[in-house]
């Protein structure tokens, strides 16, 4: 695909528009820290996927490792007290770094935010008569609460979105007049991983007032905003770390008020969740608080760098990193908007929000060609795959804000459901085919901690590559 003259993306104009980022800073940490980078000339624009580490971080653990030696924690062997004093010392970091009380807020380290999400999914206590509300800008793994709610009875309502802001409306009239005398449960995140939409956290306190608790999926918020327990009080808060600093993969954890963690019933137990265990007395009894939900041998070589980890947030500040995002984010929208075609159609469709109010830096969008046709998706990531930028694309595992961004109805989903799925087997390529002239997904860019304005600039002259160009024949070729 030839490539157009670069539109003036400079950082004197970047400078100029916003005068008080600070990007000699920014610069000094990126070499520091993530000089890899520059050196294989890559853009990262994909930090809801996955934050990037820096490199002091990989350095430190692994020195910190090489003279150290640590045992499985359930023992009192001294390398099993080791890693038992470095996993409280860890859990006492997150919690500080929340601002969330020890007395209310305890901390449960699972495999990731989906296994915090399946812990409370199998745990809650839902019967019949109770009700699971959420917001249909949910990632998938809150989605898949719904099948235990139904499991034992409760009802699943869906709260739609507006199409064109991908927020939701006001949430009283979906979560008033149910029966506050049964379990109920409401879910939403306080940052949608598809569109960068940020849901207000007063909703917080209007489910608790109605009897709800609360999940609150901050994933994709809390690498680049402050979460601050002490001021917001959700019963329930999913994080994965990786989203966070990049490393280690593998370890999540969930943020529990301790009042509502009493609540959950396990359906199960494993090891390191029981007191006692007896085969022949056919008995067991959980351990408490947070040891009741930590399933086996936790990732226990993992914890010396989620503290180092955290700590390094606070030396950048979530604060600074917060400024530094939504001014690149800004650049980009406002950039992005104003791309057109010679005919005068817009280059780019975003969904959600084309401002910086109540967003994050994740943007999610499609190119359009002149005549109105969409380009793939998959034909946009493979052209950025060329030149050494990395996006996401498709659905990006929620499928509630890309159906009401995409125009899908549920008529349209069920029918190219079923005719996708041959023999028992679902082929999604049939499924995408079915649904014709509707784009089936969406390009997703994302920044994060080192993201800078040459990764912004060099994504924007990429685009500028697809002005009037045609979107794809059947064959799959593309004419510019």
């Amino acid at each position: 695909m030839p490539t157009q003259d670069p539109d003036c993306y400079t950082p004197e104009s970047f400078k100029q528009r916003y005068p008080t980022f600070d990007a000699e800073a920014l610069e000094t940490w990126r070499q520091q820290e993530y000089a890899r980078l520059d050196a294989q000339n890559h853009v990262y624009l994909d930090y809801t996927g996955g934050g990037l580490y820096p490199e002091s971080l990989i350095r430190d653990h692994a020195n910190f490792l090489s003279q150290t030696i640590l045992g499985n924690p359930h023992s009192q062997n001294p390398t099993s007290l080791a890693s038992t004093k470095l996993m409280h010392q860890a859990r006492a970091d997150v919690l500080a770094f929340f601002n969330a009380d020890p007395e209310e807020y305890t901390l449960i380290f699972t495999p990731n935010a989906s296994g915090a999400l399946k812990l409370i999914g199998e745990s809650y206590p839902f019967t019949p008569g109770s009700h699971f509300a959420l917001i249909a800008d949910n990632h998938n793994s809150v989605h898949g609460i719904r099948e235990f709610a139904r499991y034992k009875g409760a009802r699943v309502t869906y709260i739609p979105l507006d199409p064109r802001s991908l927020r939701s409306p006001d949430l009283r009239p979906y979560l008033e007049n149910w029966d506050e005398s049964k379990p109920n449960l409401f879910a939403f995140p306080a940052q949608s991983n598809f569109s960068g939409v940020q849901h207000p956290l007063q909703a917080i306190d209007l489910a608790h007032e109605l009897g709800y608790d609360v999940i609150l999926d901050a994933a994709a918020f809390v690498p680049t905003n402050i979460l601050d327990l002490s001021q917001v009080k959700p019963d329930f808060v999913p994080i994965s770390f990786y989203k966070m600093f990049g490393y280690p993969t593998g370890v999540g954890a969930l943020l529990a008020r301790k009042a509502t963690l009493r609540k959950l019933e396990r359906p199960w137990f494993g090891g390191g969740t029981v007191k006692l265990v007896s085969t022949k007395a056919d008995l067991y009894v959980l351990t408490d608080n947070y040891e009741a939900f930590e399933d086996g041998t936790p990732n226990y070589l993992s914890f010396p760098a989620i503290s180092m980890g955290l700590r390094q947030m606070q030396a950048q500040g979530v604060e600074t990193i917060h400024a530094r995002v939504m001014a690149l984010t800004d650049y980009l929208l406002t950039e992005m908007s104003k791309l057109t075609h010679s005919n005068g159609a817009p280059l780019v469709r975003i969904y959600g929000p084309t401002n910086t109010e109540a967003r994050g830096g994740t943007i999610a969008f499609n190119l359009v060609a002149p005549d109105a046709n969409f380009f793939p998706y998959q034909q946009v990531e493979s052209e950025a795959n060329k030149v050494a930028i990395s996006i996401r694309a498709g659905c990006f595992c929620n499928p509630g804000a890309g159906e009401f961004s995409l125009d899908f109805t549920a008529e349209e989903v069920r029918r190219c459901a079923k005719q996708a799925t041959v023999d028992n087997l679902f082929d999604l390529n049939i499924y995408h085919a079915c649904l014709g002239s509707h784009p089936s997904g969406a390009v997703r860019v994302s920044l994060g901690m080192a993201s800078n304005f040459s990764d912004v600039a060099r994504f924007l002259i990429f685009l500028r590559q697809f002005k009037d160009c045609d979107a794809p024949d059947s064959a799959g070729d593309h004419y510019c």
